[in-house]
């Protein structure tokens, strides 16, 4: 999977894509990240990415050109043409059947909004996809769009060490994860669950999933209804 971020703080990235799991994929040559500073395809000497709105209003606004400049640069390097996505507030919540359907491309182009917004007309002519994080404003979507890898990464064949560690995750199956447990067992006379202590795996299984529905009900009802 190739991955193609633009943003105006490319700084902001290395705290991400040089650590742990994300790292490691890079490494192996399962994922490639590039990221992309927005000012280097503006067309003044100033490197001006923004620009006061017409109608009036508070903030600035991404203008249309460098945006378009940037993702035909990167479609230049490529014979079919990639996923664009726009991380903003306005998009579709991300959750793990977004996640897994997006893992599903060989390459993706992630635009980070900012400030007040971007021009309309990326929206129009450039974006295929919107996606959000959640129901709140952040200063930007550069930590949308780490997310959002983080989240795709993992799904990536042959990057996470256990194939089955997948299968047991919270969202799986629109349950929350089982209990987890590891040595010792005895820890301050809080005692590990006997049944996961028996060496008998029906019995762990049945165990977990019991659990899980348990702990879905109380703490997120919602996924049960979809």
């Amino acid at each position: 999977m190739r991955i193609d971020i633009i943003t105006i703080f490319p700084k902001m990235f290395s705290a991400v894509l040089d650590e742990s799991i994300v790292k490691r994929a890079q490494a192996k040559g399962k994922v490639k990240i590039n990221v992309y500073d927005l000012r280097d395809y503006t067309a003044d000497k100033h490197r001006k990415v923004d620009d006061r709105p017409f109608g009036g209003g508070s903030g600035m606004v991404i203008c249309a050109e460098p945006v378009f400049r940037a993702v035909k640069s990167i479609m230049r390097t490529v014979r079919r043409k990639p996923h664009v996505i726009l991380l903003c507030p306005q998009g579709k919540k991300l959750n793990q059947a977004i996640a897994k359907k997006l893992a599903k491309n060989n390459h993706l182009v992630l635009i980070c909004g900012h400030y007040e917004g971007i021009d309309e007309r990326v929206r129009q002519k450039l974006v295929d996809e919107e996606i959000s994080i959640g129901d709140y404003v952040l200063t930007g979507g550069e930590l949308p769009a780490m997310v959002l890898v983080d989240a795709l990464t993992r799904l990536v064949p042959g990057v996470l060490g256990d194939k089955n560690s997948l299968n047991f995750e919270s969202f799986e199956g629109n349950l929350l994860e089982y209990p987890q447990y590891t040595r010792p067992a005895n820890f301050r006379n809080f005692l590990v669950p006997q049944v996961l202590l028996s060496g008998d795996h029906k019995k762990i299984e049945a165990w977990r999933k019991q659990q899980a529905l348990k702990r879905t009900k109380q703490k997120r009802p919602d996924l049960l209804k979809v």
